[in-house]
C-alpha cells in the first residue's frame, strides 16, 4: 500500500529515512495537516518517490513536498519466548541502561516505543547475547 505524506524540501530525496514524531501544535489549522498526520507516531519511514507537488509550511522554511513513503521494518531483540514468526507483538521497552552493550540499539530500536504493535515477519535462529542474562532473539518487525 502506498502511503502519501509531505516532507521538507531540504530532506526531500528518495531513500531519506525519518521517524514521524507526531502532530505539532503549529500545524493545527494547516490545509495539508491530514496528509502529514495519518502516519503512525514514532514509526520509521523511508521516502520511495518524490512528487512535483509543493506546499508552504510553518515548520519547514523552504516548504514541503508530497512524497510516497513506506514503513521501514525494524530489526529488534525481543524475549525468545515471544519470538514467533507471524505473531503480533506489543513492544515493551527492555529498560536496559547499558549504553555500551553491542546490542543496545537492537533492544531499543529507533522507531519503536512502549505499547506499539508490530507483526514479527522473521526470526533469526541465533540468540542475541545479553549482558544481563536475558534470553533474546533477533527479529524483523513490521
Amino acid at each position: 500500500m502506498v502511503l502519501v505524506t509531505v516532507v521538507g524540501n531540504k530532506q526531500c530525496k528518495e531513500g531519506f529515512e525519518f521517524v514521524f514524531g507526531g502532530p505539532l501544535a503549529e500545524c493545527r489549522d494547516c490545509k495539508v495537516r491530514n496528509v502529514c498526520f495519518h502516519l503512525e507516531e514514532n514509526r520509521r519511514y523511508k521516502v520511495r518517490s518524490v512528487r512535483d507537488v509543493q506546499h508552504d509550511c510553518r515548520i519547514h522554511e523552504d516548504g514541503v513536498r508530497v512524497v510516497e513513503v513506506e514503513k521501514i521494518p525494524l530489526r529488534a531483540a525481543i524475549p525468545a519466548r515471544v519470538a514467533l514468526e507471524g505473531a503480533m507483538l506489543t513492544f515493551e521497552d527492555t529498560r536496559c541502561g547499558n549504553l555500551s552493550c553491542a546490542n543496545y540499539r537492537a533492544c531499543r530500536p529507533l522507531g519503536a516505543s512502549e505499547g506499539m504493535r508490530f507483526k514479527i515477519t522473521s526470526v533469526d535462529n541465533n540468540d542475541v547475547k545479553c549482558d544481563k542474562g536475558l534470553k533474546l532473539k533477533a527479529v524483523l518487525l513490521e
